[in-house]
């Protein structure tokens, strides 16, 4: 299985089995599951979307969007639950303008749902930390 390290992008090749063994970047020595949400800019977005075997789950969100900083440590409880089998990561639209425009994001926050290069499901509105996992487990492919 490949894993991007959300730090130096470094593709890390690792058996599933070694999943939850907290394993580390072979490049940086960055744990590749922090147990937190990532920050991605375009490029890092780009390498986790399409070298990354691990479903991506992106938070479009914006600083200056009240329902954002609501659903921000939700998302992170999230995150601690979901890792390892799935990388929490969020996008700010108003950095990364042209990543939110080539997904169509019209209303923050926004989730969506990756996995080997697609989209597979999105989600607009704040959640609940139980609601974000309950979502995300029912879209993940089987």
């Amino acid at each position: 299985m490949h894993v991007v390290c959300h730090h130096c992008q470094a593709v890390n090749r690792l058996p599933p089995e070694r999943l939850e063994e907290k394993p580390d970047c072979g490049r940086c020595h960055a744990p590749l599951f922090p147990g937190k949400p990532v920050a991605l800019d375009a490029q890092a977005f780009d390498r986790q979307l399409t070298r990354g075997e691990v479903p991506l789950l992106v938070d479009f969100w914006a600083a200056w969007c009240g329902p954002c900083r609501m659903m921000a440590p939700q998302f992170e409880r999230a995150a601690a639950e979901l890792a390892p089998h799935v990388l929490l990561a969020k996008v700010d639209t108003e950095e990364q303008q042209q990543l939110a425009a080539r997904y169509a994001i019209r209303s923050i926050p926004t989730i969506a749902l990756f996995h080997q290069g697609r989209e597979l499901a999105r989600q607009a509105g704040a959640m609940s930390a139980a609601d974000i996992v309950r979502w995300t487990r029912a879209n993940l492919p089987r």
